[in-house]
């Protein structure tokens, strides 16, 4: 076998193995749904090298805001849950994203906007900005958008009180 096989046949397991931690969770999170008789559909798919599961309904995000909480902080408990779950059958850490009613995806958008803007303030005056604490995933999305405009940042300081610091370049 050559080493371009070896590759691509790495790539079709790494893909089916993060399919499989999709179905997993989408089991775990129809079970949950059941149990909490709220309506939602699954949706599975891979992104940059994670499962993603989406919980989306058709009659609006209303019922589905008490599976989100305030900030995100249920959805944030639910997808450990989740990524327990996908451990348990398959014995290997997930890195699974889930989203509610599209809260991470609207998140994601507000997020990137923060970094752009915060970048665009260490380009006019110099100085690092320091931002608000934030959770691993809203950091990720900020480090992510000050990359795109140029510039370098780094996350600073303990959890719950973790932040992202921009930096000039």
């Amino acid at each position: 076998m050559t080493e371009g096989t070896t590759s691509a046949a790495q790539g079709v397991d790494t893909l089916t193995r993060l399919e499989q931690e999709g179905e997993i969770a989408a089991d775990y999170l129809e079970g949950l749904l059941d149990i909490a008789d709220l309506d939602g559909d699954i949706d599975m798919d891979v992104e940059a090298d994670r499962a993603a599961v989406s919980i989306i309904s058709d009659s609006g995000s209303h019922d589905l805001q008490k599976l989100v909480g305030r900030d995100g902080e249920v959805l944030e408990a639910l997808q450990e849950l989740t990524r327990l779950a996908v451990h348990r059958e398959t014995g290997d850490r997930s890195r699974l994203m889930l989203d509610i009613g599209g809260f991470r995806a609207r998140k994601r958008t507000e997020l990137a906007e923060l970094g752009a803007q915060a970048a665009d303030e260490v380009k006019s005056t110099g100085e690092p900005v320091r931002m608000k604490p934030m959770t691993p995933f809203e950091r990720k999305v900020v480090h992510d958008a000050v990359a795109a405009a140029g510039l370098r940042s780094e996350s600073e300081g303990e959890e719950p009180q973790r932040f992202v610091v921009v930096l000039p370049a």
